[in-house]
């Protein structure tokens, strides 16, 4: 009985094993998007989350730059973006970036280098995280211009109309 019970047991794990080495990776990225109202490029009380907007998962070579991945999604009513990707993506960098917006009143993407409107993702399990999932930090269209109530915002935060710190 007892050498019948060590070879199931055997057998189960020589199953799990097997299991995992061929199992099919698959990622959940998931993510929101919002209209920056006070053009700042973070989120604030007056900031509105966007339904309808579109976000493309890329992911790129590290040498030469090219596409090997790209998948694109629409925010639901929260803002809040969710899609699948098959396969790790080790070797590659990958980010989430805006497409389009649902809004004419607020669809600027920021195009200076420092303001890169994506949110890098790692896509492999190599990297030390155990679950599948991954949050990729909040991006932002620009309204076209700042609400009233930014100023109000800007001094709460201790900030200048251009984003730099007072000194007061």
């Amino acid at each position: 009985m007892e050498k019948h019970s060590v070879i199931l047991i055997s057998f189960f794990c020589f199953l799990s094993l097997f299991g995992s080495a061929y199992s099919n990776e698959r990622f959940y990225i998931e993510g929101k998007v919002y209209c920056d109202t006070c053009r700042l490029q973070f989120i604030t009380k007056l900031s509105e989350f966007l339904e309808g907007a579109t976000v493309r998962v890329e992911c790129k070579e590290q040498e030469g730059g090219n596409v090997t991945f790209s998948k694109e999604a629409v925010t639901d009513s929260s803002g809040i973006y969710k899609l699948e990707v098959d396969g790790d993506h080790e070797d590659e960098l990958c980010a989430v970036k805006l497409v389009k917006s649902p809004r004419s009143d607020c669809s600027e993407v920021d195009s200076e280098l420092h303001l890169d409107q994506s949110a890098r993702i790692s896509i492999t399990n190599n990297n030390g995280i155990v679950s599948p999932y991954r949050q990729a930090n909040p991006l932002g269209f620009l309204k076209k211009e700042r609400l009233p109530d930014c100023a109000k915002i800007l001094k709460e935060l201790g900030i200048r109309e251009d984003g730099t710190p007072k000194n007061d």
